[in-house]
């Protein structure tokens, strides 16, 4: 019984030590940036390096297997304990270079690689440039991850109404198939592509090389994370803010639709309802915010409509960039940016939320809800992009639902009960269930900053943004004993 739990465990440990590898490699660019630019810091990453990259290498080699079968209960444990290892391990730069204690380390970097973009750290200009590089490099690998497992695992678990999203690439059951690998790597190159346009796109702006990678990496992965405490408010120019704008938006929507475009099918993309919708809402919410801070407020009309866009999609897409601290415009503003907290982007994109497809299938549920009470002898089908949407489907959406909602409870109560105040209880437990970024509030506001909050809240909040990146029915199954009975 020991040696078959042993061997279950085996390509689990495997596959996580081929993650901290590359981890380990990744370590290498920021110590490499600080020894060509002559900046401190650069031994303290190659230990980090050295430390991750051997801890792979033994966890890989003491498991090594050529052929390897993976069944779901394998899966669940792989995908929670990746993000917990590289959270981990990826915490070491943060305390070698930046001396930070363990329990804010390893908040920056679970923030960072679950792309929520919160942040315990303070007077940014004067931090280590590869920290900087570093917490950048982090957002951009937790998106490209998440948009990987969306497509390639998700669907196959059933989790959260993600089976209707099922491919011929989410079949995990077999070995990791050839045709699983195949789009994963054009998704990379979409990933990369998007990151080396907006990339230029900061650069022609106002933003030096440095500060244009940075942000371009955190746009696109919609992680928010900046090289300034004043975030996007620290450059000027509506060419830079609707770079981001662009940008934000296009990394909230389905990559594998980015792959079709390239392939020829130009017309996937707009013809997705999810692209649809987030675009048709997104704009219309533009100009209604904007003329309404226009008529109230006496703004000029396309500075407040610059300012809608960035700040509004920053949150909808969960990136958690702040441009103007947009609690202070006024009540109906505050009420409408806490609830777009909750909405998120499309399936398969780097964003988090709750996603636009369960709201969309929630209002389809709602109207045949209402003709099967004015036609109760109807037999009623309902679909959605072209899938028909499952009793099992239905289930699994049902439940993640729930269970965010009931997170969400669970994680403020836990909060107030350290002494903390309901705003910052509240929307600290959206933003990091979401992975939004910044709450509401004068604490973790826009304006604001995690680092006040004590230890024991800051653990919260990290289990709170694993949950919610890994659609946290992934890792509420690990939680129940019949998922540990043989």
């Amino acid at each position: 019984m020991v040696r078959n739990t042993f061997m279950s465990i085996k390509p689990i440990l495997y596959v996580i030590g081929l993650f901290l590898m590359l981890l380990g490699a990744v370590m290498i660019t920021p110590a490499i940036y600080n020894l060509c630019t002559d900046s401190a810091g650069e031994a303290g990453f190659l230990e980090a390096a050295f430390i991750t990259f051997l801890s792979g290498a033994l966890m890989s080699m003491t498991t090594r297997i050529t052929m390897f079968r993976l069944d779901p209960r394998q899966i669940f444990l792989l995908t929670t304990l990746c993000w917990l290892m590289v959270s981990a391990f990826g915490a070491l730069p943060f305390m070698l270079v930046e001396k930070m204690n363990f329990t804010d380390a390893f908040f920056e970097t679970m923030s960072g690689i679950t792309t929520t973009g919160s942040t315990v750290i303070t007077n940014l200009h004067l931090v280590n440039k590869g920290i900087l590089l570093w917490r950048s490099l982090l957002q951009w690998l937790g998106g490209i991850g998440f948009i990987v497992m969306a497509v390639a695992i998700l669907p196959f678990l059933k989790v959260g109404g993600m089976r209707l999203f099922q491919s011929e690439s989410s079949d995990w059951s077999d070995k990791i198939m050839p045709r699983s690998g195949s789009i994963a790597k054009r998704i990379v190159g979409a990933y990369i592509v998007l990151t080396l346009f907006c990339t230029f796109g900061y650069w022609v702006g106002d933003m030096n090389l440095f500060e244009s990678i940075n942000h371009a990496m955190t746009t696109v992965s919609t992680g928010g994370y900046s090289t300034s405490d004043a975030s996007m408010g620290h450059f000027e120019g509506a060419w830079t803010y609707w770079n981001g704008t662009i940008f934000m938006l296009l990394g909230s929507m389905p990559f594998v639709l980015f792959v079709k475009c390239v392939r020829g099918n130009n017309l996937d993309l707009f013809k997705d309802s999810q692209v649809q919708t987030l675009v048709g809402s997104m704009v219309a919410l533009w100009i209604v915010m904007a003329l309404w801070l226009t008529l109230t407020e006496g703004w000029e009309f396309f500075n407040a409509l610059t300012l809608v866009a960035f700040n509004t999609t920053s949150v909808v897409s969960t990136t958690g960039f702040a441009l103007t601290d947009y609690s202070t415009w006024s009540i109906l503003t505050t009420s409408i940016f806490f609830f777009l907290m909750f909405i998120g982007g499309c399936s398969g994109s780097t964003a988090g939320g709750m996603k636009i497809f369960r709201f969309q299938i929630g209002f389809k549920l709602l109207r045949l809800q209402i003709k099967q009470a004015t036609h109760p002898r109807a037999f009623l089908v309902q679909t959605y992009n072209g899938q028909e949407i499952t009793n099992d489907i239905l289930r699994s959406l049902v439940a993640f639902c729930f269970f965010y909602g009931l997170l969400i409870a669970l994680m403020t109560m836990m909060l107030s009960a350290l002494g903390l105040d309901l705003m910052t209880c509240l929307t600290g437990s959206i933003t990091a269930v979401s992975n939004v970024g910044p709450g509401l509030g004068d604490i973790i506001g826009p304006a604001g900053n995690f680092i006040p909050l004590p230890e024991t809240a800051k653990w919260i909040l990290s289990f709170g943004m694993l949950m919610g990146r890994l659609e946290i029915l992934t890792v509420l199954v690990l939680l129940t004993p019949s998922f540990w009975r043989n």
